[in-house]
Formats: structure tokens, sequence, C-alpha cells
């Protein structure tokens, strides 16, 4: 008997052996498994046609779930929490057992992004590869199991966080449209709705209120030749009449529209590609990748980015339905041109200011300061729709670029790209003096 039990204390031993690679840790802190949860989230968003807002809303508590659970791995880094509106507690790791944080982190990040999205039959087949992938570096059994069951934790603390932002109870309240001079109206082909007309009554998470950085009033509707509207009106309409190669390789490479509504004879269909949001994210993944950064390093940028982001679509939002303002092609069908038609589909919402220059500047604003200025990179987030890479000198090149697209599109007066960009600058900033990651 004595014999026997040995024997199996052996083979447990042997077994245990086999299994456990005392690397693992190092191997599981490859920061690929974040950008891969990233890129499943990205495609799980672009299947459900979220909004860009509401994208920007799941990036953000994914990301920041993610980042809570990456930290603990290293003491420079401070927790969010007390830093973010309404964010007073997260799940921690109990003392004296140990954990693979950046799996705890991948977890965290993918059980957000999971429960804000619908098309959870996606995640089966990914789930799968990358459990067995986590596996495969040799952590013990019970390190995983531990791991995952903080991640989870983790992504119900920044659940009960969500569920107080307001977020559900701006469902289901559709925009009137006035109809006065100068004001939005649904735009063609498929005439949709205004989208996310009650946004700034989500709760931003730096901000002090959605009108912080209250824009500019735009310029006063008025068609009088010489008049300053009619100035940025026309400004519009030769710039797409008058469209170079390269400006129009400039709109259609930024054009981050979810959902493309096409128009051939008696047949419609959709076009779905990542929203604008969910573009700067891939860039920072790209750059992540570029300068080998680790894998706690990648769990921040993200997390930053996405805030910005987040509160720079709310403090747009805030003035698209202060001011209404109508869109380009609208007044120009009627008042100018009947037969001009812009580069891009416009989008179904406000005109003042413009989204893309907003969040582009908040993004580039963070992203400056946490990797420098003047980086060089080639942004190749757009491969995956057919379009080449493009080659920028630094973020804020990056983000004039993504702003002027819309002026080369046709959807935007040139004023909104400027106070947009302005808007997005003071959020980035604000973000930057008022969280920090860093001990």
């Amino acid at each position: 008997m004595k014999g026997l039990v040995l024997t199996f204390a052996l083979l447990a031993a042997f077994t245990s052996c086999k299994k456990t690679n005392p690397n693992y840790q190092q191997e599981a802190s490859n920061p690929k498994f974040l950008e891969r949860a990233q890129n499943m989230l990205t495609e799980s968003i672009i299947h459900d046609i979220f909004a860009p807002p509401v994208s920007s809303r799941i990036y953000m508590y994914a990301s920041v779930a993610g980042y809570e659970g990456a930290i603990h791995a290293d003491k420079r880094f401070r927790s969010f929490v007390g830093q973010l509106n309404g964010f007073e507690k997260v799940a921690q790791p109990e003392v004296g057992l140990e954990y693979c944080y950046p799996l705890v982190s991948t977890r965290a990040f993918l059980s957000v992004g999971k429960k804000l999205t619908f098309a959870q039959e996606l995640y089966v087949e990914f789930d799968k590869q990358i459990e067995a992938d986590f596996r495969k570096t040799g952590m013990p059994d019970d390190v995983y199991e531990r791991s995952v069951a903080l991640g989870d934790s983790i992504a119900a603390s920044v659940m009960r966080w969500a569920a107080m932002d307001n977020y559900k109870q701006t469902r289901g309240f559709r925009f009137t449209v006035t109809n006065l001079p100068g004001t939005w109206t649904p735009t063609p082909p498929a005439y949709m709705d205004a989208v996310e007309p009650y946004w700034t009554k989500v709760r931003p998470v730096i901000l002090d209120s959605s009108a912080q950085f209250r824009a500019p009033e735009p310029s006063k509707f008025d068609l009088t030749k010489g008049s300053p509207y009619y100035k940025e009106v026309m400004d519009s309409y030769e710039t797409v009449k008058n469209l170079t190669s390269e400006q129009r390789d400039i709109a259609n490479f930024w054009d981050c529209n979810p959902f493309k509504m096409n128009i051939t004879g008696h047949a419609m269909f959709a076009t779905k590609k990542m929203s604008p949001g969910g573009h700067w994210l891939g860039i920072v993944a790209q750059i992540s990748r570029q300068y080998n950064k680790p894998y706690v390093e990648t769990a921040e940028a993200l997390a930053l980015t996405s805030l910005a982001i987040f509160d720079g679509f709310i403090s747009c939002w805030d003035e698209k339905y202060r001011s209404i303002r109508i869109r380009p092609e609208t007044v120009i069908n009627a008042s100018i041109d009947k037969t001009w038609i812009p580069v891009l589909q416009t989008p179904p919402f406000p005109e003042y200011t413009s989204g893309h220059s907003t969040i582009s500047r908040a993004a580039a604003e963070v992203l400056t300061k946490v990797y420098g200025d003047n980086v060089a990179f080639n942004d190749s987030t757009e491969v995956p729709y057919g379009l080449p890479p493009r080659k920028f000198t630094s973020f804020i090149q990056a983000s004039d670029e993504a702003s002027i697209s819309r002026l080369y599109g046709g959807i935007h007066f040139r004023p909104a790209l400027d106070e947009g960009a302005i808007q997005g600058s003071k959020v980035g900033q604000w973000l930057l003096a008022n969280v920090k990651t860093r001990k």
C-alpha cells in the first residue's frame, strides 16, 4: 500500500513538473494578448453596428478594466479609483497568493467587452484559443483559475460603475427635427434619425460636465453672398469640386463610418467599418508593437486614450445638439447646387463641432504625452478595409489629417474642424492634468 501511495505521489509530482514553466509569467506578459482582445472587441463592435459615441463607451470601460488588472504586476502604476468620476472601488488580489496579472487584465477586458456587446457567438472560438494560449505558457492550474476569477471580479466592479453612468436612461429617446432655417435634418441616402441626441446626459469620466469646454457659437446662418456663413458653404462646395487624388485618399482613409448605406438601383446594403475611436485605439496597438512596450504600459496607453476619446465625444455631442447645425449636403443641395454630392456619406447627426476633429486631437494629446513628440509611424489600421497605410511624423499630424479629411469628404464646414480640434485638445490636456497613472 505504501508503495502504491508513493507511486501516485511521484506521478503527480512528475505531471506537475511537466505542466509548470518557471518562466510562465514572462511568456504570459506578451502584450499581444491584450492586442488580440482589443481586436476581438473591435470585431464585435463592428458586427453590432454601434454608433461612435456608444463604441467609445464600450472601449473605455473595457480598457479601464484591463488596466486595473494589469497594474498589480508593476508597483510604479496607480489605480484609477478615486480619479475618475464615480469610480470608487475595484476588486483586489488576495495578499499572499500568486496571480498572472496579464491574464487577469485580458480576462477583465474581455469580460467587460462581452457584457457591453451583443454578438456573444463571436467570442466562442476566440475564448477557447486565448485560454489555450495562456495555458501553453505553462502556468500552474491554480494560478490560472485564480487569475481568471480576479479578472471577472474586476470586470464586475467596472460594470457596477458603468451601470451608474445614465446610459440606460438615454435609451429610446428620439430627436425632434425642428426644420428651422440652418438646423440639421436627416440626410440621404438612408435619412436616418439623429444619433445619440441625449449623449450629454451620460456621465463623463474626467470632465466636470459635458459643457466644460464649450465651443463658441458657429457663424449665423446667412446665405447672403459675402457673409461669413456663405463663405464657409462655398469653401466646402469648392473643395469637393476640386479635390486632388491625395485629398480623396485622405477622406476615405479617415472615413470610419460604422454604417454606410449603399444603394444600387432598387437594392440597398450596408458597409460596416470600425469607428473613429477604434481607429485611434488601433494606432495605440501599432505603436506598442513598434516600440516593444511591455504589457502594463500597453494597457496604460489604451486606457488613457480611451478615456480621452470617451469624454471627447461627450464634449463634442454637447455642442452638436446645442447648435443643431445643418450639414453641407443639405444646404448646398437646397441653395447652391442640387447635383452636388459629398465624397463621404453624411453621418446622421448635426455638423458642429466635428467628432473626428475632437476625439482625434484628444487622443493625440494623450499619445504625445505617453510616447513623446515626433513619433513617426505607419498607420495600417484601415488595411483590412482595402486602404493602404499612411505615414505620419507625429500624433498631432495624424489628428490634423483626420480633421481636414472631413472637409475633403464634404461633410463638414471648416470652423467645425478648427473648433473641434481646440475642444479635443482641451479634453486631452485636462485628462493629463487630472489623471495620474504613475506613482
